[in-house]
């Protein structure tokens, strides 16, 4: 099988950078010209949504036995993805769901949230049968049983000078992304008091995300949409954090517990991307800059370092005339990003990737933030929301500022009435408002609208986020004089048993 896989990655390593790159500026033309012609025009809003999740031991052996393990990371079969239906991510404990797009309007939000929960139960049925069960979280904690996650990740072997990543799921570009010659090497993570190199992209497998789609009527408008969706990007994250704890073995050795907890940063998945992808030549994963126009965003795609230039065969489908530029896409790893796409000449679109949100607790939590974001993104544009003229360079300190310090960290914004302001209640108010005003606009009724947003509402009159609930049970242990390795265990294995009970049909807000 490895030689086979390191066959496989020659293959895709022997490509010549040089002519992908211009066969990918090639297509940048051809989609250029297709947007002049209004192909990725359509006449209504669609949503979309990417769902990942990883896979821990189901605890049935810790309630039968009393033993006080449990939420130990375990890998997916191939076969069981392939019968729940889910597609395979980075690391072999990932399992991705990927939505059907759909109108934005009652039916289409309805539409999305049953389908998550329809699949998702499937799903939980069939792993328990195999005693395990799908997470949705930031960023996992606990080993495979009997292992370490420092191993875990960065376990490889050499086949003829190509690294395979043991742990890694056998898709190529994966593994020629550690092999080839703009690779980063060493992959490093590094955040406080943590510090690991591999020599394979497989660190980043410790994280796991939401991703919502929103597909924009008027490709020409796509600067606009994606303008905004930079600026309400650090809000957004603030209240979505949860991923402050790593694996315990990952932290230094003399680190002082407390001090671990008191730096931990609230959403540290950000930080995991950008350190273990980004070289001091290519910062690949950022907060992108602001787009002039829709041009600009394909020639940005087109012009990005190339990490894996893979080959590419064309058929007859209509994205087969820009596939060089779809596959370099693959690798265009922006916490907001653009995208053109369409297996047919009528489904053509463009839409936006909102790429900051952890997986939630619940799913009903991710689907606030998924609607939210749909909402925001009709209403803001439609109303000419003042934030737009907010400066970028305050956009971005939001974002990072939210990743570090969740909604402890001061977010600027400005209100509609155009004032800038740092008082809390006064921005989630305008924030939040307008997301159900696009909502409501899309078709909600009033009483849906304020459904769906109301898991965000309630973070923000509470405080709570699921990276505080973490940070305040992984606190109490240590000042009860547990170790890192007791207290994280335990907080996870909290998570997990509240999640098996909420995450259908609950809320973040029964937690607490």
């Amino acid at each position: 099988m490895n030689g086979e896989l390191a066959a496989r990655v020659r293959d895709v390593l022997d490509v010549s950078v040089s002519e992908f790159d211009a066969q990918a500026r090639a297509d940048a033309e051809v989609v250029k010209s297709e947007l002049r012609d209004g192909t990725f025009d359509n006449h209504r809003s669609i949503i979309g949504l990417e769902y990942e999740f990883y896979a821990v031991a189901d605890g049935r052996w810790r309630r039968e036995t009393g033993d006080d393990d449990g939420a130990e990371l375990v890998r997916v079969p191939r076969r069981l993805l392939e019968l729940i239906r889910f597609e395979k991510e980075l690391g072999l404990h990932n399992a991705e769901l990927t939505t059907s797009p759909q109108p934005l309007n009652a039916e289409g939000l309805r539409a999305q949230a049953a389908g998550v929960r329809s699949h998702l139960e499937s799903a939980l049925q069939t792993t328990r049968i195999e005693g395990m069960r799908l997470v949705s979280d930031g960023l996992w904690t606990v080993p495979p049983s009997g292992e370490t996650a420092r191993g875990y990740l960065t376990d490889s072997i050499s086949d003829g000078g190509i690294r395979i990543a043991t742990n890694m799921t056998d898709a190529v570009r994966y593994h020629a992304m550690a092999n080839g010659t703009n690779a980063p090497r060493p992959f490093v993570l590094d955040a406080p008091h943590v510090s690991l190199e591999a020599d394979t992209v497989m660190p980043e497998s410790l994280i796991t995300s939401i991703q919502p789609h929103y597909q924009v009527p008027h490709a020409s408008d796509l600067p606009t949409y994606h303008n905004y969706a930079l600026r309400i990007a650090g809000p957004l994250l603030a209240l979505a954090v949860n991923s402050p704890f790593f694996p315990p073995d990952l932290y230094d050795e003399n680190a002082d517990p407390a001090a671990v907890v008191d730096d931990a940063w609230a959403e540290n998945r950000i930080f995991v991307f950008e350190s273990v992808l980004n070289d001091d030549e290519s910062a690949k994963v950022r907060f992108p800059d602001d787009l002039g126009t829709v041009e600009e965003a394909v020639d940005r795609v087109a012009n990005d370092p190339t990490v894996v230039p893979m080959p590419v065969d064309r058929g007859d489908r209509f994205d087969d005339k820009f596939a060089t530029l779809r596959r370099k896409h693959g690798t265009f790893w922006r916490w907001v990003r653009p995208v053109f796409d369409g297996a047919t000449r009528s489904s053509a679109n463009a839409r936006i990737e909102f790429r900051p949100i952890a997986a939630q607790p619940t799913v009903r939590d991710s689907m606030a933030f998924m609607a939210t974001f749909a909402g925001l993104m009709e209403s803001l544009p439609r109303h000419e929301h003042p934030v737009i003229g907010q400066e970028w360079s305050v956009a971005k300190e939001n974002f990072y500022t939210a990743a570090r310090r969740g909604l402890e960290g001061e977010q600027r914004w400005i209100t509609n009435d155009g004032q800038e302001t740092t008082d809390e209640e006064r921005l989630y108010d305008d924030l939040l408002s307008h997301a159900v005003e696009g909502l409501r606009s899309a078709g909600c009724t009033t009483e849906a609208a304020e459904s769906y947003v109301a898991p965000l509402r309630a973070r923000v009159e509470s405080g709570v986020t699921p990276a505080g609930w973490k940070r305040s049970r992984v606190h109490s242990r240590i000042e009860a004089g547990d170790s890192l390795s007791v207290a994280i265990p335990a907080m996870q294995r909290a998570y997990v048993d509240e999640q098996t009970n909420t995450l259908l049909d609950g809320a973040f807000t029964d937690w607490w």
